[in-house]
């Protein structure tokens, strides 16, 4: 499955096989290819008509399989003899049905990570239930210290990936690390649940603590604030302040022109002043453009910076520098791999250079003789994308 290629990356040697499908599979995976790993991503015959996994297919060989098909089920189970990772993203029971659930796979190859990403998790009373980003935040309690008048969606970045994708890679690496050790491969039941509880452990030592009483309204981060959250500018575009430290707090008042306003750090926290103060930030921030505050706020430290859209993230001096988000002439963006790493420099330049094969050549790797190979593409079981 993997060609003869110099080695790059700290992934470099790996092997994955992704069945996942859907978002946070394929960003996992894009994340492992990212970084050396040889990712073969399978696409079924009946996928979206806007398939979200084809923007994460950096890196990757892609190949279509009809896993309905025995002889499909047999390329995946062939295919995973020879891989160190298999990552799935069905429901749990769907891959056990098609005979490619751990037991029989890790039978054929004792050494494999099998890496499961789900919404709910392998087990518990929801774990059969469809759902979707909103409604893993809203059981961990995520979705409800999210948003200033009610709770609000974010993007699926934070559940699909923060709670989903970077808890699933995690999981694969703490796994391979392991396999070091021990010469075998084990499961990873990875849940978007459970990653967004897990990120919720700060807020329940701030509970611990005392230092807050569990109230949405009362949350340090939650936007409600009036020194952490975002203000529309005179040009109907919006400014982020996180002003918690109090000589930041206090930059931030000096530079609004409220230096009225008491800074101590228990005038700070008085929750029966936010509102008032809030709305009164509110109103400074409507006398001036976001380009005139960028200038303002730059000139102290302080912390603040303009909300960028997505066109202009590229063009960001800093973005641009670090090279965290470049566009083509087309216009088309792309973000870097993180995190840096001092041992692999050249990771940003050669994410998009890797050569990809079509399925006859990764089936002849991988051990199937050219007959079957002929037989498996023309009756259209395999394909190349």
């Amino acid at each position: 499955m993997m060609e003869a290629r110099e080695a790059r990356g700290p992934l470099a040697g790996i092997r994955v096989l992704d069945l996942s499908g859907l978002g946070p599979g394929p960003f996992a995976t894009m994340m492992l290819a990212d970084f050396g790993a040889r990712v073969l991503s399978i696409r079924r015959p009946d996928s979206l008509p806007f398939d979200p996994a084809a923007a994460l297919s950096r890196g990757k060989d892609v190949v279509g399989l009809d896993l309905r098909h025995s002889d499909g089920r047999m390329v995946a189970r062939r295919l995973a003899r020879a891989c160190d990772v298999l990552v799935e993203g069905f429901r749990p029971g769907v891959m056990e049905r098609l005979d490619l659930g751990p037991d029989e796979l890790m039978a054929d190859n004792p050494r494999l990570i099998y890496a499961r990403l789900t919404g709910w998790g392998q087990s518990g009373p929801y774990a059969q239930r469809a759902g979707h980003d909103i409604n893993y935040l809203a059981i961990s309690g995520a979705l409800g210290v999210i948003g200033e008048d009610r709770p609000t969606a974010p993007p699926g970045l934070l559940g699909d990936l923060a709670n989903g994708s970077y808890t699933l890679v995690i999981g694969v690496l703490m796994a391979l690390f392991e396999r070091q050790r021990t010469g075998r491969g084990q499961v990873v039941d990875a849940a978007i649940v459970d990653g967004a509880s897990y990120m919720l452990g700060p807020m329940f030592g701030e509970l611990e603590l005392k230092l807050w009483d569990g109230d949405p309204e009362h949350a340090l981060l939650g936007g409600k604030a009036p020194f952490y959250g975002v203000y529309l500018c005179a040009d109907d575009r919006w400014f982020s302040v996180g002003a918690i430290e109090q000589k930041f707090y206090t930059a931030m008042l000096s530079v609004l022109g409220l230096d009225d306003v008491e800074s101590s750090v228990d005038a700070q926290m008085d929750h029966s002043r936010w509102p008032a103060l809030r709305e009164r930030i509110a109103a400074v921030f409507r006398t001036k453009s976001q380009h005139e505050w960028t200038v303002l706020f730059n000139a102290v430290d302080s912390c603040a910076a303009p909300v960028l859209s997505a066109k202009e993230i590229a063009a960001d001096p800093h973005v641009a520098a670090r090279r965290s988000v470049s566009s083509d002439p087309a216009g088309t963006l792309s973000a870097a791999p993180a995190p840096r790493l001092s041992a692999h420099p050249d990771v940003v330049s050669q994410i998009n250079s890797r050569r990809k094969r079509d399925a006859a050549a990764i089936l002849l790797e991988a051990g199937f003789a050219e007959d079957e190979v002929r037989s498996l593409t023309e009756c259209r079981l395999v394909w190349s994308l």
